[in-house]
């Protein structure tokens, strides 16, 4: 029986990716990049932040000081764009988790973004009510795709690992969730090439998901009889 849902959050519990994609590929073109949009995307996609602007910086060939890019990042997207989480919300996502917490599982958010972001999105959602615990790529030694961030929530929900399911959209997530030894579900999604091939199940909503955990639930149960 699944015991815990373990979810990211851009891409999982809201979609901001292509708002982030196509803020970031403008000022890549300001700062003179002239490479294809594609790796941005996929050097991008499922970072911390660090890691991001990091990656941004490669891209550039070192010609535009880290500093720079990470101001210009904060101020294009917390002061001149900033988002209405609850507007680019998936559809049915508080109505799933109510229903999870009803059913009695416990449920975590495993980020990369920062943690005052997270804090803030899921309040904005009103959703924080529902997660037993939350935490931040940025506050652990390893990001996504190695294992740490699942491993630190299924021990501080005090889960097997075993009993966990993990929802992620992007290729280091997917990847943090299996290296992890988690089942991992991926939410369909091929607009920022990313290979979903390793998951263990493709979903293509939080419903979806849903539908298939009561599944296993109800095929658990008669295994007991």
């Amino acid at each position: 029986m699944i015991k815990a849902v373990l979810f990211d959050m851009d891409g999982i519990l809201y979609d901001s990716e292509y708002w982030y994609m196509q803020g970031t590929i403008k000022q890549m073109r300001a700062y003179g990049y002239k490479g294809p949009e594609k790796d941005i995307i996929t050097g991008i996609v499922g970072k911390t932040m660090e890691g991001t602007y990091r990656a941004l910086y490669d891209l550039l060939g070192g010609e535009v000081p880290y500093e720079t890019i990470r101001r210009n990042n904060d101020r294009y997207f917390d002061v001149e764009h900033p988002l209405d989480y609850k507007e680019i919300m998936f559809p049915h996502v508080k109505e799933v988790l109510a229903a999870l917490h009803a059913d009695g599982k416990k449920l975590a958010v495993c980020s990369s973004s920062p943690m005052q972001l997270i804090v803030d999105s899921l309040k904005a959602m009103e959703i924080a009510s529902y997660f037993d615990f939350v935490e931040s790529g940025e506050n652990l030694k390893h990001a996504k795709p190695a294992p740490d961030i699942y491993l630190k929530a299924a021990e501080a929900l005090h889960m097997n690992p075993k009993d966990c399911v993990v929802y992620e959209d992007s290729c280091a997530g997917i990847q943090a969730g299996i290296n992890a030894g988690i089942y991992t579900v991926a939410r369909h999604d091929t607009r920022f090439y990313q290979d979903q091939s390793m998951a263990d199940k493709s979903v293509n909503s939080i419903e979806e998901l849903y539908d298939w955990i009561r599944k296993e639930d109800t095929d658990a149960g008669s295994h007991k009889n």
